[in-house]
């Protein structure tokens, strides 16, 4: 596996695997890597010749009073695990290589990036519409894999790739859980233990309004009014940010759920703002 610090290095690379008709799969990621990592690069290995993982803890996506600076990285871990699971390629760069002191070009999905995380994270989804595009340049990737838990971003960066025309296929991996139901996430290690215990009813209250769906309830207020009951009794430590009911993938709000729907959530415990969703129906 080669390791590349410049996005020169990384363009001339991934040029000449083109230029010798090898298609290349991208895997963008901020590090600390877990299951829910491996398993994107897992996918990404099927889907072409090269994998290319990046680790960049982007600083464009982070607002003022984020963990920008607490964000866990263990670079070493992180460099032997993209190259056990099959990684022609590992990008690290420095902040400064990608984006200039002067930096102004932003790229944006407006309508899709007020709602949901939007709210609370106003600038999030433009740095990270931002850098991914940067990193789809600089790769030339056939096929980028993210994963289901990112819902929103997932969306978003569709609707990115379709309207620039971007020549990239975007691959959904599903989400990995723990054993109890808690979406993995790198954030996870800022829950205390009693957090840590509460956490997976997230998951729990999820489901429920799946399996409320599924039965036939199709009132979105109900299903909502579900997983918050399940909460209020479980999920004591935790603080909502947002509940919604939405189409998959307009992201517009659902009051009825008679196709498919996405129940989508963020929930603050301690440190951590976990997000997590489910297909009530698809």
């Amino acid at each position: 596996m080669q390791i590349f610090t410049t996005p020169q290095d990384l363009a001339a690379q991934c040029r000449s695997w083109h230029a010798a008709g090898e298609d290349i799969a991208l895997v963008p990621t901020m590090g600390y890597y877990h299951a829910g990592h491996e398993a994107l690069m897992d996918q990404g290995r099927g889907l072409a010749k090269r994998l290319v993982v990046s680790l960049f803890v982007n600083p464009a996506q982070f607002g003022p009073n984020e963990d920008l600076a607490a964000y866990p990285r263990d670079i070493e871990r992180d460099t032997r695990i993209a190259a056990a699971h099959g990684a022609d390629a590992i990008f690290i760069p420095e902040p400064a290589s990608m984006y200039a002191e002067d930096h102004a070009t932003w790229v944006e999905v407006p309508a899709l990036s007020r709602i949901m995380c939007g709210l609370s994270r106003p600038t999030h989804f433009r740095g990270v519409c931002t850098v991914v595009l940067k990193l789809f340049m600089l790769t030339q990737a056939d096929v980028a894999v993210f994963g289901q838990k990112d819902w929103q971003q997932q969306a978003i960066l569709r609707r990115m790739v379709r309207d620039l025309n971007v020549p990239v296929r975007i691959e959904t991996c599903p989400i990995v859980r723990e054993e109890d139901g808690l979406a993995l996430s790198s954030r996870n290690v800022y829950l205390t233990e009693e957090e840590r215990r509460q956490a997976p009813w997230i998951h729990r209250g999820l489901q429920l309004a799946r399996d409320m769906a599924q039965k036939g309830q199709t009132h979105a207020k109900i299903l909502r009014e579900a997983a918050l009951c399940t909460w209020a009794d479980h999920l004591t430590l935790g603080r909502l940010d947002y509940l919604s009911v939405v189409d998959p993938v307009s992201m517009e709000p659902l009051d009825t759920v008679d196709g498919p729907a996405l129940m989508a959530c963020a929930i603050r415990m301690g440190k951590a703002r976990l997000i997590d969703n489910i297909l009530l129906r698809d």
